[in-house]
């Protein structure tokens, strides 16, 4: 999967020009399986301006990541070793990140260090950061989070956002506030505090799954039968595609089964609201997973 990401903030002058000053970064990224991803961000109005050497306000920084335990967005804790190279900076820099999730929060924290700062000259540093995402409903959350150098001291970098999942796609929206000139490791760790100490905007996610656009990578997997009917008759069949169920409500007697299939080219679970049932486990493209209902009621997931 290759992920897109369009970050654009801004401010707007004083009087009598209110001209729009923009901080767009874009990433772009891709996976090799499910614990590496190698990427680059491109920031094109650097806190540093004009100097260090550099006759650009231009930031690149290409970065590797390594999920080394745990899943993103599972309960639990998940660790990322985050390695990458700044070129404006001409920095190496480096990140180790934490995650903790129950329910739908999500805790965060991480170690940074650089071994030259934006606008320095061979001087390197540290710097720590921490912040949470709440999940609200389905569709809406709200995130947080703050991160600064310790020594020496500089104005911390911070944003609050809220977050949307678009409905019938994999694309997330939110809109921001911040006072981060870029998303990388040192735009993440220094706030600007003039002209404007506050910056407004939004960031747009476009993930791109590549069995979708190209035969290279097509190569429909063999179907895969997850869970078990326990004898029962499968009552209803609900099909998972373009990230929604369809034929999301349905009516079975009590003792028979459903059976959901992945129709999408990405993994999907099966997970029943306040723990009522066990849910399923991941359920490949092409795959299908079947659970039986022994006793009345109604069971959202």
């Amino acid at each position: 999967m290759v992920q897109f990401n369009f970050l654009h903030r801004f401010y707007v002058t004083t009087g009598p020009s209110h001209s729009v000053v923009n901080y767009p970064t874009f990433t772009l990224a891709a996976g090799l399986g499910h614990q590496v991803e190698l990427g680059g961000l491109f920031a094109t109005r650097s806190i540093v301006g004009v100097g260090n050497g550099s006759q650009s306000t231009n930031e690149t920084e290409l970065f590797g990541r390594w999920r080394l335990h745990g899943v993103e967005g599972q309960p639990g804790f998940a660790i990322a070793v985050t390695p990458a190279y700044n070129f404006l900076a001409k920095s190496v820099d480096g990140e180790v990140g934490v995650d903790w999730t129950q329910g739908p929060l999500t805790l965060h924290g991480a170690a940074r260090a650089v071994s030259r700062r934006l606008g320095e000259s061979g001087n390197g540093a540290a710097a720590f950061a921490g912040g949470f995402n709440a999940r609200l409903n389905q569709y809406i959350g709200v995130s947080a989070d703050v991160g600064s150098f310790v020594s020496p001291t500089v104005t911390a970098a911070w944003s609050a956002a809220i977050n949307v999942l678009i409905p019938g796609s994999p694309h997330t929206f939110s809109l921001q506030a911040s006072n981060a000139h870029s998303a990388t490791i040192q735009g993440a760790s220094e706030g600007i505090s003039s002209p404007k100490n506050v910056l407004y905007g939004f960031e747009f996610t476009i993930p791109l799954h590549l069995k979708r656009f190209s035969p290279w990578f097509h190569k429909s997997p063999k179907p895969v039968a997850l869970g078990s009917a326990g004898g029962a008759t499968v009552g209803a069949e609900v099909r998972i595609s373009s990230v929604k169920f369809q034929g999301d409500s349905v009516t079975i007697a009590a003792g028979q089964a459903v059976r959901w299939t992945n129709a999408d080219p990405i993994e999907h679970t099966v997970t029943f609201d306040g723990g009522t049932e066990g849910g399923s486990p991941v359920i490949p493209p092409n795959g299908s997973y079947v659970h039986r209902f022994d006793k009345p009621g109604t069971y959202t997931y």
